[in-house]
């Protein structure tokens, strides 16, 4: 995470979430009827139990997994932060760091909304798996 004090706190703490925390600390930052989108493989988790799940399921994917903040700007309610995105998805031959996009509006401490924007292909791509691969379920 990038040490510029300047970031907002939801930046910070968005980060901190990601990296090597329990899963519930990602979905504590939503509120009860918050929603996570990852773009990339077009899917969406309503409220903290479900985004604490995804966070849990990536964990359980990807080793090492990470958000490191580059910048991070505040507009009202509303924040974008400019991330690198890295992790080993596991049996995958190497490892990747993409770059990735989050847009979070939010409440008073807590995000309503959050929009991840990376590359899948680039992830893929990276760790040195074909472009149609899917994880087992």
């Amino acid at each position: 995470m990038n040490a510029d004090t300047n970031l907002p706190e939801i930046a910070i703490a968005f980060a901190a979430a990601w990296n090597g925390t329990p899963a519930e600390a990602l979905g504590a930052l939503f509120t009860s009827d918050g929603t996570y989108t990852d773009h990339a493989i077009n899917v969406t988790m309503t409220g903290q139990e479900q985004i604490s799940g995804w966070k849990a399921r990536t964990d359980s994917m990807i080793e090492n997994v990470k958000a490191t903040v580059i910048a991070a700007y505040r507009a009202g309610d509303r924040v974008t932060i400019e991330s690198v995105y890295a992790g080993h998805i596991k049996g995958a031959p190497k490892p990747f760091a993409v770059p990735m996009a989050s847009l979070l509006e939010t409440r008073g401490l807590l995000v309503t909304s959050n929009q991840d924007f990376y590359s899948l292909s680039s992830v893929l791509a990276q760790s040195g798996l074909p472009a149609d691969w899917t994880p087992e379920s």
